[in-house]
């Protein structure tokens, strides 16, 4: 299988990749061709409110359970009901309702609990109420802020919350305005000191990392559809953008070309190259 990269990117150079969205109809995935949106199908019927590609197979976090894909189909694991899966060292890591998280590699692993409301994962910080936490093999500590509700660990992390976007170096450095609901970096670009590719973006607006040789700064993109982003993911030439009325929208450097799925409460998305699922 190939080897995870991070959350929401699981690709290799194929120009074709299966995009996998979690929705309240169930598991969605949809063909994509560069920034061409192909045929789609539902999967898996669930209220699904996460979904991350992991050295395991896709996994999804659903209102029953944690199910996770093999080469048939996606299968429960006994976690419970889950709000965010990620891969972690090759695990599937998961959050339940009342903030316990475990990791699985073939059977549940306990790590902790919090007593805040989880909001996301990603590699080995969690997004939560009471801020930002990171994952060890057996334990959780916190590593500030107040209020998280979405984390990038590639390369420099990332913490949207509703004081504006943050940048982890000597602590939590303010680096965008506004009430962040989403953070995305690329794992791929990143580099220790660097972010790389990297998206962000409160309800109204989609803001990406563009790099200068002088500064930081983060652009707003325009989408073609209006309706909130709720997830990004990376292919190796491309962006992919998840609406929260489920369109997905693609760019390879010539802008923005979109397809509804039609699916209600679109939640999150993972990116997996065509044939790898």
């Amino acid at each position: 299988m190939p080897t995870i990269r991070e959350k929401r990117v699981y690709t290799d150079q194929s120009e074709t990749v299966d995009a996998y969205v979690a929705a309240d109809l169930g598991v969605a995935v949809a063909r994509v061709s560069q920034d061409k949106i192909g045929e789609f199908s539902l999967v898996e019927r669930c209220t699904a409110r996460d979904v991350a590609a992991t050295e395991r197979g896709v996994a999804a976090a659903t209102t029953e359970d944690v199910l996770v894909e093999s080469g048939d189909g996606f299968e429960e694991t006994g976690f419970g009901p889950a709000v965010a899966v990620t891969d972690y060292a090759g695990d599937v890591l998961a959050a339940s309702e009342d903030g316990h998280l475990a990791r699985y590699n073939g059977e549940w692993a306990d790590i902790g609990s919090l007593d805040g409301e989880v909001r996301a994962l990603d590699a080995d910080l969690v997004a939560a109420d009471d801020g930002v936490h990171r994952v060890t093999d057996d334990d959780l500590s916190a590593v500030g802020l107040d209020d998280a509700r979405d984390v990038a660990a590639a390369g420099v992390p990332l913490a949207a919350t509703p004081d504006g976007l943050y940048q982890l170096g000597a602590g939590w450095m303010h680096t965008a305005d506004g009430a962040f609901e989403v953070a995305v970096s690329d794992p791929v670009t990143a580099s220790a000191d660097g972010l790389g590719r990297a998206h962000a973006a409160t309800a109204d607006d989609l803001f990406e990392h563009a790099a200068r040789e002088d500064a930081d700064a983060w652009r707003p993109r325009d989408l073609p559809v209006d309706d909130s982003v709720t997830d990004v993911a990376y292919t190796t030439d491309g962006v992919v953008v998840l609406t929260a009325g489920g369109a997905l929208a693609a760019d390879v450097g010539d802008g923005f070309r979109h397809r509804s799925l039609g699916l209600r409460d679109a939640a999150a998305l993972a990116v997996v190259a065509e044939g790898n699922a």
